[in-house]
């Protein structure tokens, strides 16, 4: 594992030496369908990905905390004998910062300790290198001081920690899927209950290709907290007339269409694509077990049309890969993925077909935009776990 070799060289440089270091990967995810169905109450379908946060950790016999970022080249240091603030200069700093105080504030009894950390998810991507962090972060303190918490419930102070230490008011599904990821498998996941099933990812000839756009997206500065925010304004007017509408997972395109004239056309705009978007999950899973690719293909192309259209968190460049992956023959799906203003793309495509769309969508994507789109290929992998 060169990453390894890499973390535990940096971490010598910085820190002295090696001894006593406990060592987590957590991987980041690809949604394959089901976006800003999370913090809706609804349902995801994400897998973990091979690429990955790696972290080296180690107590301290005081209350200072090192952390050093490779990727970054740079250091912080703080004690935690003063309440944890969010730093404005090092921002990469506040994922691990959150989740320190999360932790704090839950009941973890903290020591001093230092941190090293390097990551090989392309940041900006939209597949949740942050996230990965979190979840790297927390695994690590949990077992430096034998915090005794669940998975789920550790992945739900990481995204505590992005919400309200970072935020950014994000849903659980990142967290979570870096934490439980199952090896050959994406998690069909109810975000209400944290109830999750694993569906093995069997694509026969087929498999998944991300596609980065080159286009980095920050989501905090962006839209994302506003489309959380109208679709809270959409459940208040729903749940006026349906009371039993607690969060967009409970509405449905009747309810939807009943209170069509109390609904701005924003708000329902946004409010149709979230509907939509569950139902895509719940047949798309069940297309996949049943071993109907074609179908399940289809419902990754609404996907992105709804969250172009609909949802409005897909960009020029983003469209213009969509457009030029779907006329390849040999894909079957192509959408958007992640919170959308940039990122990456996910694709359904036969195997011999992978070369086709190098030669094809990589230089036309170039030709018209000025950007070398990246390709990765992943297969499901597991979630976080200690080397």
């Amino acid at each position: 594992m060169e990453a390894l070799a890499v973390l535990k060289q940096a971490f010598v440089k910085t820190f002295g030496h090696a001894d006593g270091l406990t060592v987590v990967r957590a991987p980041g995810r690809v949604n394959l369908i089901g976006e800003h169905t999370d913090y809706n109450g609804g349902f995801v379908f994400p897998m973990a990905i091979e690429f990955d946060m790696m972290l080296a950790a180690r107590k301290r016999t005081d209350q200072v905390v090192k952390i050093h970022s490779i990727d970054y080249g740079s250091t912080v240091e703080f004690t935690l004998d003063c309440p944890l603030t969010y730093d404005t200069k090092e921002l990469w700093s506040n994922y691990l910062r959150g989740v320190l105080w999360a932790m704090q504030g839950a009941g973890a009894h903290l020591g001093g300790m230092e941190i090293a950390f390097l990551g090989t998810i392309p940041q900006g991507s939209g597949l949740s290198s942050s996230a990965a962090l979190e979840v790297a972060t927390a695994v690590a303190v949990r077992h430096l001081t034998d915090f005794n918490i669940s998975q789920p419930d550790l992945a739900l102070l990481c995204q505590k920690a992005e919400n309200e230490f970072v935020g950014m008011k994000c849903g659980i599904m990142d967290q979570f899927i870096s934490m439980l990821g199952e090896e050959g498998h994406a998690l069909l996941v109810d975000c209400r209950t944290l109830d999750y099933e694993p569906i093995p990812i069997d694509l026969g000839g087929y498999q998944i290709l991300i596609c980065h756009s080159g286009v980095k997206h920050s989501l905090v500065d962006s839209a994302y907290n506003q489309r959380r925010q109208e679709c809270e304004t959409g459940v208040r007017i729903l749940a006026a007339h349906f009371p039993a509408v607690q969060a967009l997972r409970d509405a449905n395109l009747e309810m939807l269409a009943a209170c069509a004239a109390a609904l701005p056309p924003v708000i329902y705009k946004r409010c149709h694509h979230v509907i939509t978007e569950n139902e895509r999950v719940l047949k798309s899973t069940k297309a996949l077990k049943a071993g109907d690719l074609i179908s399940f293909g289809q419902f990754l192309n609404q996907s992105h049309d709804s969250l172009r259209d609909d949802y409005e968190v897909s960009c020029s460049e983003v469209d213009l890969l969509v457009d030029l992956a779907r006329k390849v023959n040999g894909v079957l799906g192509a959408r958007i993925t992640g919170g959308g203003f940039g990122g990456c793309t996910v694709n359904l495509i036969k195997g011999e077909a992978v070369e086709e769309f190098l030669a094809q969508v990589i230089p036309a994507y170039q030709k018209e935009t000025g950007i070398k789109a990246q390709v990765y290929t992943s297969k499901a992998a597991s979630g976080a776990e200690i080397l």
